[in-house]
């Protein structure tokens, strides 16, 4: 249910923008997202292949990566990566690549997997660093985890119980996501997703939490404001999507959302209870017809 830069569906040569990266032996890939999260494998300067093989150095076992998908070489310049003609594609940093050098910090997308690229002398450090944000961030969309997303809202309700302070909470997801995958595949589902998030996450406020709470279902947290400010809200969330473009390949469409609303109440006992609430909205806005705002 989100979005994010498209990705670039024509395949392009970067070596030329190669840049060094020091020695092999201090690069190496973090899994930001899918199977195995957090794993870390060591570069240095054998090929490494990346595919569904278990003969692959790093083996993930998905439908949308190919058996032999992606190569990892060095040469003096530094790290590569090169696409094995995979079904699906091989992305640095969202475009799409045959042949590409890498630099740290780079994000590779794989199929449905995301892999950090990390090289350089501070590499122990920037790998404790990714871990710890992993533990609050969707790599996907860039947004909030669930995890980060329930301690701030306990945190917050408290506070509004405590000093009767204003707070809104916001559900929404994609209409129709079911048919999106079904139709384009699910790294199409998972574009969608991070362009959604890209769409909303800078029309928000900073002190607002956008946190990605299920499989195409985003959660905000709006602290400091009432139920017609909450709305307000909903209903800026529900146009934008409306209004976006998402880019699949070639292929562009439009997508709506449905939006529950509940604005923090003292009879609302719990967090939970306040959540369930705001559920039971989007199911009415789903219920009611879709690209609505409910609650």
């Amino acid at each position: 249910m989100p979005p994010e830069p498209s990705q670039t569906t024509t395949a392009v040569d970067i070596d030329e923008v190669r840049i060094p990266t020091g020695a092999p032996e201090r690069a190496c890939l973090v899994v930001i997202y899918g199977p195995e999260l957090g794993k870390r494998s060591t570069l240095g300067r054998a090929s490494f292949g990346i595919g569904r093989s278990s003969k692959s150095e790093l083996p993930i076992d998905q439908e949308s990566i190919s058996r032999h998908h992606a190569r990892i070489t060095w040469t003096p310049e530094g790290h590569s990566i090169e696409d094995l003609g995979s079904t699906n594609g091989t992305f640095v940093n969202d475009v799409r690549v045959k042949k590409g050098a890498l630099k740290d910090g780079d994000q590779l997308k794989i199929g449905r997997s995301i892999l950090k690229y990390m090289a350089g002398d501070n590499i122990e450090a920037n790998y404790h660093e990714e871990i710890y944000r992993l533990m609050t961030m969707d790599a996907l969309t860039q947004t909030h985890n669930r995890r980060y997303f329930n301690e701030a809202f306990e945190r917050e309700f408290n506070r509004s119980l405590r000093y009767r302070r204003a707070l809104t909470l916001l559900l929404f997801d994609i209409d129709h996501f079911k048919k999106v995958n079904d139709t384009y595949g699910h790294v199409a589902g998972d574009s969608v997703l991070r362009q959604l998030a890209t769409v909303i996450k800078p029309r928000l406020r900073q002190q607002d939490v956008l946190a990605r709470v299920g499989g195409e279902e985003f959660a905000v947290l709006l602290p400091e404001v009432d139920a017609e400010g909450g709305r307000m809200a909903a209903e800026k969330i529900r146009k934008l999507a409306e209004g976006a473009r998402f880019q699949i390949d070639a292929r562009e469409f439009t997508c709506t959302v449905s939006v529950g609303i509940v604005a923090f109440d003292p009879r609302i006992s719990s967090p939970t209870m306040m959540y369930e609430l705001c559920d039971k909205a989007l199911y009415t806005a789903k219920q009611g017809g879709r690209n609505r705002v409910e609650g």
